[in-house]
């Protein structure tokens, strides 16, 4: 076992939710990987080493290629992943956990709907559901904007993307939030059983789900997956877990980063007024929030092979893990990284991440955004933070603020 490393690194740390960039800085200053015992992974945390990570096809998600079963199951039980049974079919396996031939095949079947070309279509009617949200709250003096706005937008859009009734769109988040929940560190038995309720919950909906649709085929994401799977390119597991990852991956993270993306304009408020003056910034301006408080901020990656980096030598099966949220605040990457620049050019962050698992949704989480912040410079001339403290999410692999209410001033 590595020595582990003398720097002050808790995750889970109020401390940490509040301000991670003073530790993530730390980490870019120590020499090389630093070896964070609690979770046996070493931490890369300059751009450079997360990018040489990332876009190395020896650099795999799954524990599969590395490992042997017993020492899968054993490592497995260490980590409180084990006996969940639904848990483990639909979400310990999928598309983002998946690599190689099987990761490219499943890829395939849903890439389509995920263009630029193919969201750009949904741009009207993104637009009119904002608009309508927007009137239900514009009489009101404040909001929450995570809450009453945020929390809305997203499910709601990646649920007709897929053919998910409007009316279920509300209970998909909450099954989405309680089973990712139990992918950052803490893995306690009560978090273990919450993930495991919420997923079989959400299988027995989708399963329903998919049989309303091979009655009744309609032009959605179901539609098309149900096709797949009739032609052989998906099995069933497959077909579950490839929609349920979708429905998550619409959720969270960018509800995560409208609220950081919020809170960074009115912590930058010469920003949010450059952003009023020039509305044609507002494409830039998404990209830096995403740079600016990355809503995914830790991935992992084993290594397949043995591997030098930092300058040193990990064997094979060494996890590494990637910390995007330090990487993009690199100032040998970004300079004044700390600053919230909403015109950066060039801005070729890692928020979204690099190489084969390079987000599928990018472009849609991006066009919610432009809509959103875009709808809310027009119809408010001011707007103002309403509480003294803004509280940000525990842990390692979220980014985004709990709350965050805000004030505001029609035009």
């Amino acid at each position: 076992m590595p020595p582990s490393t003398d720097l002050c690194f808790a995750p889970l740390s109020a401390e940490f939710a509040q301000d991670p960039y003073r530790y993530y800085s730390a980490l870019r200053a120590a020499e090389g990987l630093t070896y964070f015992e609690e979770f046996d992974i070493w931490l890369a945390s300059r751009f450079s080493d997360v990018s040489r990570i990332v876009l190395d096809d020896q650099m795999v998600r799954s524990l599969d290629h590395v490992a042997e079963p017993e020492e899968i199951a054993a490592q497995k039980r260490a980590q409180n992943w084990h006996d969940m049974p639904h848990h483990s079919r639909f979400v310990q396996f999928s598309l983002l956990d998946s690599d190689g031939a099987v990761h490219d095949r499943l890829r395939k079947q849903v890439f389509k709907l995920f263009t630029p070309v193919m969201v750009g279509k949904l741009r009207d009617d993104i637009q009119a559901y904002v608009d309508t949200l927007f009137d239900s709250l514009g009489d009101r003096d404040g909001i929450d904007f995570i809450g009453d706005l945020a929390a809305h937008v997203p499910g709601h859009i990646i649920g007709r993307v897929l053919g998910v009734p409007d009316d279920d769109c509300p209970q998909l988040r909450i099954w989405s939030e309680h089973i990712v929940q139990f992918f950052d560190i803490d893995r306690s038995d009560e978090r273990k059983e919450l993930a495991e309720r919420n997923t079989t919950e959400f299988y027995d909906y989708l399963l329903k789900l998919k049989a309303e649709r091979e009655a009744n085929p309609a032009d959605d994401l179901i539609s098309l997956m149900i096709e797949a799977e009739r032609q052989g390119h998906l099995n069933h597991d497959e077909f579950i877990s490839t929609a349920m990852l979708i429905l998550m991956a619409g959720h969270g993270s960018t509800i995560d980063v409208l609220g950081s993306g919020m809170h960074a304009l009115l912590k930058f408020p010469d920003e949010m007024q450059r952003l009023r003056a020039d509305p044609g910034l507002m494409k830039t301006a998404v990209q830096e929030m995403f740079r600016y408080e990355s809503p995914l901020p830790f991935f992992h990656r084993y290594s397949t092979q043995e591997v030098e980096i930092g300058g040193r030598t990990f064997p094979r099966g060494t996890k590494f893990g990637v910390l995007y949220g330090s990487a993009n605040r690199d100032p040998e990457q970004f300079p004044d990284a700390d600053r919230f620049d909403v015109g950066r050019a060039p801005n070729w962050h890692i928020a979204f991440g690099r190489g084969a698992h390079f987000c599928l949704g990018n472009h849609l989480a991006r066009l919610d955004m432009d809509i959103i912040f875009s709808t809310l410079i027009k119809r408010f001339r001011s707007i103002e933070l309403a509480e003294d403290t803004v509280r940000y999410k525990r842990g390692l692999s979220v980014r985004g603020p709990e709350t965050l209410r805000i004030g505001w001033t029609a035009a």
